[in-house]
């Protein structure tokens, strides 16, 4: 039997054919329609519409999902510990308590009893939007939580609902756990409460700094009055205060008041756009001065200075933030060490305020006083003198920024120098030995600002060396001397050495080479620090550990690095090494140890300043003239019997006496110096027939491990026979001093200028250190610079004292 036809228009199915293939006439396609293509290729990775469009819908339901869940499962907690905030506990290095800051200063008030303008002031600085907005900006919070997990920062553009609700009910770690509670909280919250009951609890939480919390604490802590009292200005400034309430403080810290000021004018300006203020009022407003910082008791003494000090450190180098650390809790292990930090206080004490009569002496009232100490190997600051008391004086002198520095800055235009292979105009290379024209009001050549700066006391010195004009601290040879190695090199070279490139008048040009910034001292211990440890700059910090609970917090790195070159660092000590043997810093020597330093006097004489270091301890010492009723700076004139302060006096005794204690426990250490070539002292020539051995240019020994010479130049009428031996600093010099010759018989005569009687040295300082100051008679009378010649051509030295 034969098989049966197929049907009609039927095409047998071939096996090798996808099952939707095809497409003729009869295919699975049907008459007309088009066969689906297969994906292949690359496309074959790529998901189809209907996968994008199914993955956001799955990620929408699942985000919404999420919404509702935690809308549903986060509750509105009870208040936050910070109501009963504990105190932070601030330990010595040994672990002994330094102090506690106190517990939390709050006093809630009804939103009734805050004037509108105080209101509108927050608002302005803070959510302008709050009463049309809704209870969280979505915006922000993802900006937020972005910051946070790329560890960018704590920015935060929160309204004043989340910012409640971060006070009150949470905390202020930055976490996204927290953040994603606070989103919750807040919208429950706002839909819940009223406006009025959220910005009364704002207002009733926020930190204004000096552990005030509500506005009403912050109203009594800075102007001495109810909340209800205010006036728009003071509510302004106060609101100026929750963007940053430490730092915006001008009393405890006057040198953010710039800034300060920005921002008040800012809250101003947005409530005048906002209508809230007549802009007639606005431009008749006066910035509203907040009264002294009242100190708790326990903050005593310099402990509240530490504390202070401290809390600046963590927040500035955001460890904490000021109203995480406000919180209380922790437990701050400092660096500071108990033994030497009495020791700093017993020296300020015995060397200067034992001797203050403000009842016989009205500038004696004046006198104030800060000091930091640093180990340069590790950068922990180990003592600290902030002023006379933290209850009486708030304003902590040894992190102030408003006092120029004067010539301790003229250290860094010689390591810039080394550190550039610098030039003179004329093409010489720039060491110690270089020649340069020290006459007072020279006009400096080669830059573009005219500039003529005069020296301390008039003097022209005429030719001299860098190293003499250390020594002296002349100011018209550091002037030009910036100009050769370029102003801008000069301010770089400030920068890498540890000070802060923001430093009020950190001005380009010559004039910043007589020291017209104005660092603190504790910035200016930090770059003494970097050349104590031959260029490498370990970064300070105050903090050995912080802990709350049991958990310890991360502190940032410190890694060091090579600031400057270790020829340019050491080259640079070894002439401060001599500042300290035989120039303005000789009362350092009362240390007994091996010291570098550099005095200065800043303009007007306001302030006086003794930088100096052995080769494990770096220490700053400061003496500043401040009115203690209004502020104002003072020049110290006639303090303490005086008719000046210079960094020689008062400030490198307390230096003196500081590290003499601080350092008995260990032997006296040499510095180990790489010096640039040609940096060494030159040897003089003799006159006698078997001259004594040379010091080659290449010597790298500290000075005061090298051949002494022992005959001509410096030796019969320098450093030797009419200098340091006799009539320098013995016979003529500290010995004699006004009895025996100081300038005549072993300064300027025998040494110096010639057999003139003269008259005796006026500080007990005789001045033959150098062979005098001009060719000495019996060291040779043509030689330059006093190096051959044994003397310094120029005119008279006048006493070390005012040499600043």
């Amino acid at each position: 039997m034969s098989d049966q036809s197929p049907p009609g228009g039927w095409i047998p199915r071939d096996p090798d054919t996808p099952p939707h293939g095809g497409g003729g006439p009869g295919g699975p396609g049907g008459p007309g329609k088009k066969a689906r293509r297969r994906r292949t290729g690359p496309r074959r990775l790529l998901p189809t519409w209907r996968m994008v469009l199914g993955a956001v819908l799955l990620l929408a339901l699942l985000i919404g999902g999420g919404l509702v869940a935690g809308y549903l499962l986060v509750d509105i907690p009870p208040a936050n510990a910070a109501a009963t905030a504990q105190s932070n506990v601030y330990l010595y290095s040994d672990g002994s308590q330094i102090a506690r800051d106190g517990e939390v200063n709050r006093v809630n008030v009804p939103l009734s009893q805050i004037p509108l303008t105080v209101q509108e002031a927050v608002l302005a600085a803070e959510d302008r939007d709050f009463y049309s907005e809704r209870a969280v900006d979505p915006k922000a919070m993802v900006r937020a939580a972005w910051n946070t997990a790329t560890g960018k920062g704590t920015q935060s553009g929160s309204t004043i609902t989340q910012q409640y609700v971060k006070n009150y009910y949470l905390g202020q770690e930055q976490t996204l756990k927290r953040k994603a509670k606070e989103f919750f909280i807040a919208v429950k919250l706002g839909r819940e409460k009223s406006k009025a009951y959220i910005l009364e609890g704002y207002l009733n939480t926020s930190y204004f700094g000096r552990n005030a919390y509500g506005i009403q604490a912050a109203s009594q802590a800075y102007y001495g009055k109810d909340v209800g009292s205010l006036t728009t200005a003071e509510g302004a400034y106060l609101a100026t205060l929750l963007n940053s309430p430490s730092a915006f403080d001008v009393v405890s810290h006057p040198q953010s008041r710039t800034r300060a000021l920005a921002r008040w004018n800012y809250v101003l300006d947005g409530m005048v756009k906002k209508g809230w203020l007549p802009a007639a009022e606005r431009a008749a407003t006066q910035f509203p001065e907040p009264g002294k910082v009242r100190a708790a008791a326990g903050l005593s003494g310099q402990r509240g200075y530490l504390v202070e000090a401290i809390k600046e450190f963590i927040v500035d180098r955001k460890i904490l933030d000021d109203k995480t650390l406000a919180e209380g809790g922790y437990r701050i292990r400092t660096t500071i060490d108990r033994r030497r930090q009495a020791d700093f206080v017993e020296a300020v004490d015995d060397q200067m305020l034992g001797k203050l009569d403000p009842g016989t002496r009205k500038a004696d009232r004046l006198v104030r006083a800060g000091g930091v100490s640093i180990d340069p190997a590790t950068g922990k600051v180990v003592a600290m003198y902030g002023g006379v008391d933290y209850t009486r004086q708030y304003v902590n002198n040894a992190t102030r920024h408003d006092y120029q520095v004067a010539s301790t800055f003229k250290p860094f235009v010689f390591a810039t120098a080394v550190e550039n292979d610098s030039r003179t105009q004329d093409g010489r290379r720039i060491t110690p030995n270089t020649i340069y024209n020290g006459d007072n009001k020279r006009p400096v050549t080669g830059g573009r600002i005219r500039f003529a700066p005069e020296n301390e006391g008039q003097i022209s010195y005429g030719n001299i060396t860098v190293n003499t004009a250390t020594d002296l601290s002349v100011n018209a040879v550091y002037a030009q001397m910036a100009v050769d190695v370029g102003t801008a090199r000069v301010k770089k070279t400030a920068i890498d050495l540890g000070i802060p490139e923001d430093t009020p008048n950190f001005v380009v040009g010559p004039a910043m080479a007589l020291g017209t910034l104005q660092a603190s001292v504790l910035d200016m211990t930090q770059a003494y620090a970097t050349l104590a440890d031959h260029g490498r700059r370990t970064p300070y910090t105050f903090v050995e550990e912080i802990a709350k609970g049991g958990d310890k917090i991360p502190l940032p790195e410190r890694t060091p690095v090579q600031a400057i070159s270790r020829e340019a660092a050491d080259t640079t000590t070894s002439m401060l090494v001599s500042v300290v043997d035989n120039g303005t810093g000789t009362a350092a020597l009362a240390a007994g140890h091996p010291a570098a330093g550099k005095t200065g006097t800043g303009e007007l004489d306001r302030s006086a300043w003794f930088a100096a270091y052995t080769p494990n301890l770096v220490t700053v010492v400061a003496m500043m003239g401040q009115d203690p009723d209004t502020g104002t700076l003072e020049s110290l004139y006639g303090a303490l019997g005086e008719s000046r302060i210079g960094g020689g006096g008062y400030p490198a005794r307390i230096w003196a006496a500081y590290t003499k204690t601080a350092l008995e426990a260990t032997d006296p250490v040499d510095f180990e110096l790489d010096l640039q070539p040609g940096a060494a002292q030159p040897p003089p020539p003799s006159s006698q027939s078997n001259p004594p051995p040379e010091t080659p240019d290449d010597d790298t020994r500290s000075p005061s491990l090298r051949p002494t010479p022992t005959s001509g130049g410096q030796d019969n009428g320098g450093q030797d026979t009419g200098g340091r031996t006799q009539g320098g600093r013995d016979n003529g010099g500290q010995d004699g001093g006004r009895d025996n010759g100081g300038r005549t018989q072993g300064g300027q005569d025998n040494g110096g200028t010639g057999t003139s009687t003269g008259q005796g040295d006026d500080d007990d300082t005789g001045r033959g250190d150098e062979g005098g100051t001009t060719a000495g008679t019996q060291g040779g009378t043509g030689g330059p610079a006093g190096s051959d010649g044994g003397g310094v051509v120029g005119g008279p030295r006048p006493p070390s004292a005012f040499l600043e």
